[in-house]
């Protein structure tokens, strides 16, 4: 598994904890929400600012959290989660 994969598993677990949409974490941390989706789906690398950024807005859902951004590439086998967008198709 590779970064990218491990970011995006990492990023669906926390926007369903906080239960937050694309759209709305994509204002959250100023970015669009199509880079949000390429992220999220593996299609694009993070900068190091942008890991920061998504860290640190975390960090304001849950402080006690201390969210940093090689957490957010660290592989924890709880956070896969089935988390999808509401209008995705199921095959």
């Amino acid at each position: 598994m590779n970064s990218k994969e491990i970011l995006s598993i990492n990023w669906k677990f926390y926007r369903k904890i906080y239960n937050l949409s694309q759209e709305k974490f994509a204002e959250i941390i100023g970015s669009n929400i199509v880079y949000i989706n390429q992220l999220e789906n593996c299609k694009r690398k993070p900068t190091i600012d942008m890991l920061d950024k998504i860290a640190n807005n975390l960090n304001i859902f849950d402080a006690s959290l201390n969210i940093t951004a090689s957490d957010l590439i660290k592989f924890d086998a709880k956070h896969i989660t089935n988390f999808r967008r509401i209008d995705e198709k199921t095959k």
